[in-house]
């Protein structure tokens, strides 16, 4: 018998709500049988997410593309996708939480799934798609933190309409159509799409595009692919860890690393760990833990757990005892000089012949950290004749008598990162490190530790680092920016970290964005900044209010003689495309300011066009005694005028007292350098000019926006609002944001003459 679904929706419901799973495993997989006109996207990607083995049986298309059905061995039928994928849901590991993990959210996804129903072709469609749009404008599922059935099926109803391709692009549908990039890049979606796309005809209306851009998209590199295999993964079994060290803020390249491992633990349905590498007292402060978790929660990280390396120190101290008790580690105290000098000509210190008896008693010396012990170091027995030379023993504990920013005094010698990384990996039950290509070197070194101290081995899967011009990513360099007071914080807007550039406006979605686009390639590219701002200027552009703001340097007032006896207040839209952004009150007088460069640009006698206003004709310019500057300007209203037939379109101010003082910021790289070396000296290459300061007045509506707010100062640029307003004679900062175009003034500048 056909049954659609098992059971009827309220006992359906209730089961659940009980937390009841009524819809078990078969033993054999049941059949999905749907037309290759309309392949079932949704369950086969539910399919695979959550580890339910389905017997595709596509059927040749057909005329009315016929409803999906899964058939189980008893004959038992359930008919629709949507009934289809409760089952799968229901059915999937509870790692994936394709249903929810309580009775709460199961419910708000069953809501979604009958209300997906309503979303097809129609007059309906804009209406619906609006308020879904709305409904995503602060999330990035539709029901909790995670992907559920509810996207799913919400997705593929969507994407299967012509409707949406002509709409999407609107602003009225900016978030939704975010929310459908989204999967649009995850590999889970577009690997079953692109199957069902070879295979037959793909439900989804941007099929061509996706399936026939794929590789073209690879071939220009503007990133790389997640289409990787790590080794020994399998679902529910990969651990990953993010490990920063509390030196300074995350910068973009954290960033990269941050959200790849966060990509790889969730589509292996498994944890993330964030580990502080707090193994350097000299460099580490509580500041940089709090703010590193701060940039994490801006990347909207969610790792299981956080740890920190020095939770770990006494198993890593017993450790360090008996590699020296087995011959694998020994104590020199040899200077540091001449270590390095040694290891680079495969020289064997003195000290490698030392009994253990003798290790045992330095090492002692250097818990202690008293005068002698703090002339050794405790080092790997490797291979000094290793071409590596990341193998010819490694320093892998040195003291310290600074207080650690966790456990004060207690401790007074401390790993080295290649110590303590690859133990507490194993020990934390990390399956996959993922690190940046410039450790490749050192990846024998991690395996020979592991091997040492006898853990179980991880896997390594190495990555490009991100490089971009006239940028440093190193932190001992950026801390000297800060200590020589070129930039003031770590979260600088000059700076590349995740506080600097959101600071300067850059959206998390964007950095989000172009992370993702960048993928697990190992390909060493040096990046353009540009790439990044355009992708931020599509997330800003379609929402953010308009205002208007005119330089106090060299403006111009203009007497409208027939203007209004009276200011007059008129409400205009914010974003004439997007009525969300609300309306403004705009004051019309007889007398308004204008731009220096505005009053140079018009002629007497020229109609111009005043925005939001109407058409004026200018009158008389006035000039200065040098006949060089503009002083004044009379005008006439003509507001019968056409507007398409002015050569110019001007923003203006009314001379009014409520107008709201600004200070306008914009920003230069801090390096006068393309591509910056490790041995390069910052004081050689450092930027004079960095930032310049424009002093104007904005309209009053400015005086409510908030701090971190986004505007388009028309025929400005955009800006984001760093200090609000708060009195007539202190003004707003508002800092410039990059749109992706070359910049007219500075290092780029210079570069492109």
């Amino acid at each position: 018998p056909a049954l659609s679904p098992l059971l009827p929706a309220n006992n359906r419901r209730a089961s659940q709500a009980r937390g009841t799973n009524i819809a078990m495993k078969p033993i054999n997989p049941p059949v999905l049988s749907y037309s290759t006109a309309a392949p079932p996207v949704a369950v086969l990607i539910a399919s695979r997410i959550g580890g339910v083995p389905l017997k595709r049986v596509p059927w040749p298309e057909q005329r009315g593309a016929a409803t999906a059905t899964l058939t189980f061995e008893d004959g038992t039928k359930l008919i629709g996708v949507q009934s289809i994928l409760r089952f799968v849901a229901r059915c999937s590991s509870e790692s994936s939480n394709l249903y929810g993990a309580d009775a709460f959210t199961s419910v708000m996804i069953d809501q979604w799934l009958d209300q997906s129903d309503a979303l097809v072709n129609g007059a309906s469609f804009n209406v619906i798609c609006e308020m879904l749009s709305s409904f995503m404008a602060s999330r990035s599922y539709f029901v909790g933190p995670r992907l559920t059935i509810a996207d799913l099926a919400l997705w593929e109803r969507l994407t299967s309409s012509r409707q949406w391709d002509a709409v999407k692009d609107s602003p009225p549908f900016y978030h939704l159509k975010r929310w459908d990039e989204l999967f649009q890049r995850d590999p889970r979606f577009v690997d079953i799409v692109t199957e069902v796309t070879v295979k037959g005809k793909r439900p989804c209306s941007h099929a061509k595009s996706n399936a026939a851009t794929q590789d073209k998209q690879k071939r220009k590199q503007v990133g790389g692919s997640f289409d990787i295999d790590l080794e020994g993964a399998s679902k529910g079994n990969v651990v990953t860890r993010f490990p920063p060290e509390p030196s300074g803020y995350l910068h973009i390249g954290h960033a990269k690393a941050a959200l790849l491992n966060q990509y790889f633990a969730r589509h292996y349905n498994g944890k993330l760990i964030i580990r502080f590498d707090d193994t350097n007292p000299s460099k580490e402060k509580d500041e940089f833990v709090d703010n590193i978790l701060r940039d994490c929660e801006i990347l909207g990280l969610k790792p299981d757990m956080v740890t920190y390396t020095s939770d770990s120190f006494e198993q890593i101290l017993d450790m360090g005892t008996k590699l020296i008790q087995e011959g694998s580690m020994y104590i020199d105290d040899t200077p540091i000089d001449k270590m390095r000098e040694e290891r680079v000509n495969r020289i064997e210190s003195a000290a490698r012949t030392n009994s253990i008896e003798t290790n045992l008693n330095l090492w002692q010396h250097m818990i202690d950290g008293d005068e002698k012990g703090l002339l050794c170091a405790a080092r790997f027995r490797m291979d000094m004749q290793n071409d590596n030379g990341a193998l010819r023993d490694p320093v892998a504990f040195r003291c310290n008598l600074i207080p650690h920013h966790r456990t004060g005094t207690k401790y007074k010698v401390y790993p080295t990162y290649d110590c303590a990384c690859p133990f507490v990996d194993a020990l934390e039950g990390v399956t996959h490190a993922l690190r940046t290509s410039e450790y490749r070197d050192r990846e024998a070194q991690y395996r020979w530790v592991q091997k040492l101290m006898g853990t179980r081995q991880v896997h390594i899967w190495d990555y490009s680092r991100l490089n971009f011009v006239y940028t440093t990513l190193s932190k001992r360099k950026l801390q000297w920016f800060v200590d020589e007071g070129y930039t003031d914080g770590w979260d600088d807007p000059r700076f590349p970290t995740v506080q600097g550039m959101t600071r300067r406006g850059l959206q998390t979605e964007a950095l989000k964005e172009f992370i993702l686009m960048q993928g697990a390639s190992r390909n060493v590219n040096l990046m353009e900044w540009e790439k990044l701002w355009t992708l931020n200027k599509r997330i800003i552009d379609p929402v953010c209010p308009r205002h208007v703001a005119v330089s106090d340097r060299g403006k111009v007032l203009v007497n409208i003689t027939n203007g209004p006896s009276h200011p007059e207040v008129v409400s205009v839209a914010k974003h004439k495309k997007y009525p969300p952004a609300g309306v403004k009150a705009t004051t019309r007088t007889s007398r308004i300011w204008l731009d220096a460069e505005d009053a140079t640009s018009v002629r007497e006698g020229e109609e111009v066009t005043l925005m939001d206003w109407g058409n004026c004709v200018i009158d008389r310019i006035a000039k200065d005694s040098a006949g060089q500057n503009v002083v004044s300007i009379q005008a006439h209203l003509n507001l019968d005028g056409s507007v398409k037939s002015t050569r110019l379109k001007l923003t203006w101010l009314p001379d009014i007292g409520n107008l709201v003082p600004l200070s306008l910021f914009d920003f230069d790289y801090l390096i006068t350098k393309k591509k910056v070396e490790d041995d390069d000296n910052l004081a050689d290459i450092v930027n004079a000019t960095t930032k310049i300061e424009t002093r104007a007045h904005g309209d009053a509506n400015m005086r409510t926006l908030q701090k971190g707010t986004v505007i388009q100062l028309e025929r400005r640029g955009y800006f984001i609002v760093d200090e609000v307003f708060k009195r007539s004679d202190s003004p707003m900062v508002l800092f410039a944001i990059p749109d992706g175009r070359i910049k007219t003034w500075g290092v780029c500048a210079d570069v492109k003459k």
